[in-house]
């Protein structure tokens, strides 16, 4: 199994740097895929100073496209950091991966741009229930709301 995870990283996170996948579990109907963030140091969103103080870590569950017709449950260990200037209102943050997730998401990138794409090709009715054939169901409404308010729920 040890051999077939380098691949599986350049497969699932071809797009991503410092994310390694540690471990595949396939089951019936999904396959569970366990990664980790391991970027030295991450920015602030509010100062955008760099830290590498880490704080704590916690795990994330977004939601991905569908392989070879099974659900992918993602458990991403990410990590909060210690925010480096003193005079920043934000103590700590939490890591974001560019090109995996984003503030308060509940879907990877990759996920979100194919909703996008269906919203926008075939709008409310119509996408949702073409969501429903790939087996990533999601409401009208959401379709409807487009990527600029952020396909999801929204963070406040």
């Amino acid at each position: 199994m040890s051999d077939v995870l380098p691949q599986l990283d350049e497969l699932l996170f071809f797009s991503v740097d410092d994310v390694p996948v540690v471990s595949v579990e396939v089951i019936d109907t999904a396959v569970r895929v366990e990664a980790r963030t391991t970027a030295r140091q991450a920015a602030c969103p509010e100062c955008g100073g760099q830290s590498g103080r880490i704080h704590g870590s916690y795990l994330r569950f977004p939601r991905d496209l569908p392989a070879a017709g099974k659900l992918v449950v993602m458990s991403l260990r990410a990590r909060r950091f210690v925010c480096a200037k003193g005079t920043c209102q934000r103590r700590t943050f939490a890591e974001q991966v560019p090109g995996l997730t984003r503030r308060c998401g509940r879907r990877t990138e990759r996920l979100r741009s194919a909703l996008v794409a269906v919203g926008l090709a075939l709008a409310g009715r119509a996408g949702a229930r073409m969501t429903n054939v790939f087996e990533v169901p999601v409401s009208r409404n959401t379709l409807l709301r487009g990527p600029n308010k952020g396909v999801g729920r929204v963070c406040r």
